[in-house]
């Protein structure tokens, strides 16, 4: 007897059981039905019921029939989730446990038409796939020529088609690979916008750019008196595609000054010269001076007293002032700006005494400076009237620290460097340029290669003896 009072199962009296729960199914053994397949792996279609619920008894488990992991049917008690799971046999295909139809009498074994068996084990249909395989070759070899020949023409001009394409494709860059110009070239001012610096490589970058067909793009790394832009391009790939627009003072005196991580001699390739630049030796309006010697002589009444600004420290204006004090004897004190352009407006603002730089040239048009003296090749067109400093007997011994000058990285190839020098050499002849390196205070050169390289190395030879007499090295 059960717990609930209702007869067990015959021959096994649980009174445990929960008599609830359906009854087991067990079929006898029955033999192979059609095909070969035995009906003991199919659940016949029963009609029970679970009179508590109602629930029909037509499902088996897919992972074993009949035959139950634990007490009780799942619905009513899974204590193995996922392992009973119930699949109304009518949904299950035959190989899986479903009903098997009838077959009809024309399909059976024997009867003169068609045999369905059972499924092919993997070595039968290893074997029945060479036959097929040697079916397809023999075809393959009767079909008919013709249709093959058009076939294999098809794809002739298909393929044709295509290689068109991609090579229309790829000209453009195939085109600027022979050049060497793949993407924009960087055009590094190792100056803040604004100054002198920064002004030529806007003026030059466009010609440049125009005359080689590729954008050329300015980038201000200002820092450290040039050296950080400089450092930039030494360190970048030696591919044409960087190049830096270098006055006199990142090469040639900021390197005796501090470390700048890179050897001017070595690092840089030498391309091609923009021109030497003027420079004037501007004071502050309020400063009662005229002229270069009441400057000096005005310094040697009040020692100490003066200062002067430059674009910072390895700057050429911090050079030549320093050669300028030591001249005239007299003391100045220097006073570093992170460009040319905030020193000058300083200069304009009486927060200094003076400067030597081009870039005041406007702020001496506009009278909030003076010019006393200008620096440079004989006297500058716009400024005649100011006389140049070797006409009060100063300067002549001077390294010269006003050029600028477009270098690439070491190693750059000898084509690249060569192109870029002759379309930035026949920039300079066009009127438009030439009026504008003017207007910033340059008188347009143009060198070879080989000639700044020489221009380098004995400009930076100099400017190392000047550093060490006047103790700035």
């Amino acid at each position: 007897m059960c717990r609930n009072g209702r007869p067990s199962q015959p021959g096994r009296p649980n009174p445990t059981r929960n008599c609830d729960a359906p009854l087991r199914l067990r079929l006898p053994p029955q033999p192979p039905g059609p095909g070969g397949v035995a009906p003991s792996d199919f659940v016949s279609r029963l009609s029970r019921t679970d009179p508590p619920t109602r629930r029909s008894l037509k499902f088996r488990r897919s992972h074993a029939p009949f035959q139950p992991h634990h007490r009780g049917w799942c619905p009513r008690r899974r204590r193995r989730p996922g392992r009973c799971r119930l699949v109304p046999d009518r949904h299950r295909p035959a190989a899986r446990g479903a009903r098997p139809r009838e077959f009809p009498e024309r399909l059976r074994r024997g009867a003169g038409g068609a045999r369905l068996s059972a499924p092919q084990p993997p070595a039968d249909r290893r074997l029945a796939d060479r036959g097929n395989d040697r079916r397809r070759a023999v075809h393959r070899e009767t079909r008919s020529p013709v249709r093959g020949a058009r076939r294999a023409d098809r794809r002739r001009r298909r393929m044709n088609r295509r290689i068109l394409l991609a090579g229309l494709l790829a000209a453009p860059a195939v085109a600027r690979a022979e050049a060497g110009f793949s993407r924009p070239i960087r055009y590094i001012s190792p100056f803040p916008p604004g100054a002198t610096n920064d002004n030529v490589s806007r003026v030059m970058s466009r010609a440049l750019g125009q005359r080689l067909g590729v954008n050329v793009v300015v980038e201000n790394r200002a820092g450290a008196g040039g050296a950080v832009g400089a450092r930039l391009v030494a360190e970048s790939r030696p591919d044409g595609l960087t190049l830096l627009n270098a006055s006199a003072g990142n090469l040639t005196i900021a390197p005796h000054l501090n470390p700048v991580g890179y050897d001017p001699l070595r690092a840089f390739a030498p391309v091609a010269m923009s021109g030497e630049a003027f420079s004037l030796v501007a004071v502050n309006p309020k400063l009662p001076v005229r002229t270069l010697p009441e400057l000096i002589a005005y310094a040697r009444r009040h020692p100490g007293e003066l200062n002067y600004g430059s674009a910072g420290i390895g700057s050429a204006g911090h050079l030549r002032g320093a050669l300028l004090a030591d001249a005239g004897g007299f003391e100045a004190v220097h006073i570093p700006f992170p460009g040319s352009a905030p020193a000058a407006n300083a200069l304009a603002a009486g927060d200094v005494h003076f400067m030597i730089d081009p870039i005041v040239a406007p702020h001496v048009e506009a009278g909030r400076a003076r010019a006393v003296a200008a620096i440079g090749n004989g006297r500058w067109e716009a400024f005649a009237e100011v006389p140049n400093i070797t006409e009060h007997g100063l300067g002549r011994d001077w390294p010269s620290g006003g050029w600028f000058g477009l270098f690439a990285p070491a190693r750059t190839p000898d084509e690249i460097v060569a192109r870029i020098n002759r379309e930035f050499n026949a920039s300079l002849d066009e009127p438009e340029v030439s009026a504008a390196l003017r207007r910033f205070g340059l008188s347009p050169e143009k060198l070879t290669p080989e000639e700044l390289g020489a221009r380098l190395a004995r400009d930076h030879a100099a400017t190392g003896q000047a550093l060490r007499r006047l103790h700035i090295a």
